[in-house]
């Protein structure tokens, strides 16, 4: 099963969002997208009211432990009450630097 799959389906299960996007990065660091190496995530969730920004992060990465422990490098995470989503999702900056993967 692919990765962007896995995260989706434990992230949908877990946090409930009423909006998520979850985008494969994995090419902006020298990757190819079958790497499944970098992802950004944008969540919508009532999960997230009262919750400080360190406190939301920390509750999709342990709803994704398992992926992020042994195949995903890098998880850029934008979470939001729905009060706060303004339906707008910030880009990723291109990588600077850091190795290029060879097949």
């Amino acid at each position: 099963m692919k990765i962007e799959t896995l995260l989706r389906e434990k992230l949908q299960r877990e946090l409930m969002p009423t909006e998520m996007e979850i985008v494969n990065e994995s090419p902006k660091h020298g990757l190819p997208v079958e790497a499944e190496k970098h992802f950004r995530v944008v969540m919508v969730s009532d999960r997230f009211a009262g919750l400080s920004r360190i406190e939301r992060h920390r509750l999709v990465h342990a709803a994704v432990a398992v992926e992020l422990e042994n195949h995903v490098h890098a998880l850029s995470v934008q979470a939001f009450t729905p009060e706060e989503f303004k339906g707008k999702s910030f880009s990723t900056p291109e990588c600077l630097g850091g190795t290029v993967w060879k097949p």
